[in-house]
């Protein structure tokens, strides 16, 4: 079954959008007014822009900047991001080969060619081809998107569990024996101080007390 991809009547627009976007302040809409002002890219090639970024993940749908958007701003992170707007514009290619974006020149155009139904020497097809080529140049395929771990917050919700290492309880009348506990806390998810220092004090009561 035949498949549209998106693509860019004049595909050296995305170009010059991405990197003015690099350089613009990110804006609460990305607007007509955006495009031909601030990046600078007038007429109906600025139009066709909005609804190409939308396709790529880069705006949401009212028109919001996403956070795609916002991590390819991040030189750290741009490169990953316009990975992850390939991938997602053009999963239909992935369907077929995930490694789509790794194919030579020939071999996605014939990719292309295949998913969409059309004939290799169509210019939609042609324009679908270069409009990809260059989102591509601006991606980072092999680096990974780590998202960096925080360690568990007492006072934060999304915290299920805290780990507390090396709880050291002494059998106090014996001599030499020391006994190390390893707790692994299962925490309610809530903000109230009152509960955890009920729980904690309960684990002090019981664990290190010195009655027997």
């Amino acid at each position: 079954m035949a498949t549209s991809l998106p693509y860019l009547v004049t595909p050296g627009s995305i170009k010059t959008a991405l990197e003015r976007i690099r350089s613009a302040a990110t804006p609460d809409r990305v607007t007509r007014d955006f495009v031909t002002t601030k990046l600078q890219i007038k007429g109906g090639t600025g139009f066709a822009l909005i609804p190409y970024l939308k396709k790529i993940g880069l705006v949401a749908s009212d028109g919001s900047p996403t956070e795609l958007y916002k991590q390819f701003r991040n030189p750290s992170s741009g490169g990953v991001a316009i990975a992850r707007a390939v991938k997602d514009g053009y999963s239909a290619l992935a369907e077929v080969n995930e490694y789509f974006f790794d194919l030579s020149d020939k071999e996605l155009l014939d990719l292309i060619v295949q998913v969409t139904g059309l004939e290799r020497d169509n210019q939609v097809a042609k324009l679908t081809f270069s409009t990809l080529k260059i989102l591509k140049s601006f991606a980072n395929f092999e680096a990974k998107a780590d998202v960096e771990e925080t360690p568990p917050n007492i006072g934060d919700q999304s915290s299920s569990v805290a780990q507390i290492p090396q709880l050291v309880a002494t059998s106090r009348g014996q001599v030499g024996l020391n006994l190390a506990y390893t707790i692994n806390l299962n925490l309610p998810a809530t903000s109230d101080q009152a509960v955890f220092n009920a729980i904690f004090r309960s684990l002090k009561e019981h664990l290190f007390s010195d009655g027997q």
